[in-house]
C-alpha cells in the first residue's frame, strides 16, 4: 500500500505543470486578439500569435501526457506557424526581438521534434504490419522494438525541455510581447498590398526551387519544397483574415501540394529507419526479420513512387491559384 500511495504522489510530482494553469502564469489576455483587416500588418503578426500562444498552451497538457499523438502534433504545428509568422513579417518587425524569440521557438520545435516522428513512424510500420501473417507480424514486433525504446527515451528529453524554466520565459516572452503592440521596424500605409507582398514572396521563392529542379529530383530537394510550400501556406494563413475566399483557396492548395510531398517524406524516413534498425540486428538478425524488412521497406518505395508522380500536378494547382491573388 506504501509503494502504491508513493507512486501516486511521484505522478503527481511529476505531472504537476499539467495542473497548472499556463494561460494565467505566462498572464495572457483573457480575451483572443481580433484584428480588422485594414489593421498594420504587425497587428496581423500580433493576432496571429496570439491564436497560436493560446493553442500550444491548450494542447500543453495532452502532450504532457502522450495518450493522443495529435495533441503533440497541434503543439508543434502552432510553434512552427509562429516561426513563419516571425520569418514572413522580417520587413515589418524589429529584428532585435523577433529574431531571438524566432530562434527560442526553434529550440521549442527541436524538443517537441523527435517525439512526434517516432509517433508517426511507429504508428505507420504498426499499421503497414498489422496485415501481416501471425509469424510475420511477430518479426515485425521484433523489428519496430528498437524503435519504442528510442521513444521511450525521447518522452523523458521532450518532458524536460517542457519542465524547463526556459520553456516557461518563452511563453512569457510572447504573452508580454502580446499585451501592447509589437516592435516594429516600419508601418504599412497598405496592409493588404503588403500582406499580399508577403505571400508573394513566399511563392515566389518557391516557384523559383521548382524552376531549379532538375528532371528527376532528389528526394532531399523534394523535401525542401515542402518547407517551402509550408511557409507560403503559413503566410496565407496569416494574411487570410484580410482576403477571404481567394486565400482560403490558397491555403487549400498549398496544403494538398504540402501532403503529397510530407506523405513522400514519410515514405523516404520509413525506409530509411527500417534499414537501420535490420543493421543494428547486426549478425544476429534472423530471417525472419530480414525476411519483414524487406516487405515493409518495398511498400514504402512504392509509396514514394507514387507521390512521385503526383506532387507536380499538386504544384501546379497551386500555381494557378497563387496567380489569382
Amino acid at each position: 500500500m506504501l509503494l502504491r500511495g508513493s507512486s501516486v504522489l511521484s505522478l503527481a510530482m511529476a505531472t504537476t505543470w499539467q495542473q497548472r494553469d499556463l494561460t494565467r502564469a505566462v498572464e495572457l489576455p483573457a480575451e483572443p486578439l481580433a484584428v480588422d483587416r485594414s489593421a498594420p500588418v504587425a497587428e496581423h503578426i500580433r493576432a496571429g500569435l496570439d491564436t497560436r500562444l493560446r493553442a500550444l498552451i491548450a494542447h500543453d497538457p495532452g502532450t504532457r501526457r502522450g495518450e493522443d499523438p495529435e495533441e503533440l502534433h497541434q503543439m508543434r504545428v502552432s510553434v512552427r506557424r509562429m516561426r513563419a509568422m516571425l520569418l514572413s513579417g522580417r520587413p515589418f518587425l524589429d529584428r532585435d526581438w523577433s529574431e531571438p524569440l524566432r530562434a527560442e521557438l526553434g529550440w521549442l520545435g527541436r524538443a517537441l521534434g523527435p517525439v512526434r516522428d517516432l509517433d508517426v513512424l511507429l504508428d505507420r510500420l504498426r499499421e503497414e504490419s498489422a496485415d501481416l501473417p501471425a509469424d510475420e507480424l511477430a518479426a515485425a514486433t521484433r523489428l519496430i522494438s528498437g524503435l519504442e525504446a528510442e521513444y521511450r527515451q525521447a518522452r523523458v528529453e521532450l518532458l524536460a525541455a517542457l519542465d524547463s524554466d526556459r520553456y516557461l520565459t518563452l511563453l512569457r516572452s510572447l504573452a508580454d510581447a502580446l499585451r501592447t503592440e509589437l516592435p516594429t521596424s516600419r508601418s504599412a500605409v497598405d496592409s493588404e498590398r503588403e500582406l499580399r507582398k508577403l505571400v508573394l514572396r513566399q511563392f515566389r521563392k518557391l516557384d523559383k526551387a521548382v524552376a531549379q529542379l532538375p528532371e528527376d529530383p532528389e528526394d532531399e530537394q523534394l523535401h525542401a519544397l515542402r518547407i517551402r510550400g509550408k511557409r507560403v501556406r503559413y503566410t496565407a494563413e496569416l494574411a487570410q483574415p484580410a482576403f477571404g475566399k481567394p486565400m482560403q483557396q490558397l491555403i487549400k492548395a498549398a496544403r494538398q501540394f504540402q501532403d503529397v510531398l510530407g506523405e513522400h517524406q514519410d515514405a523516404c524516413v520509413a525506409e530509411e529507419r527500417i534499414r537501420r534498425l535490420l543493421r543494428d540486428f547486426g549478425e544476429d538478425v534472423d530471417a525472419a526479420v530480414a525476411f519483414v524488412a524487406g516487405r515493409l521497406v518495398e511498400r514504402e518505395q512504392t509509396r514514394r513512387a507514387e507521390r512521385r508522380t503526383q506532387w507536380l500536378p499538386t504544384w501546379e494547382a497551386l500555381r494557378s491559384t497563387a496567380a489569382e491573388i
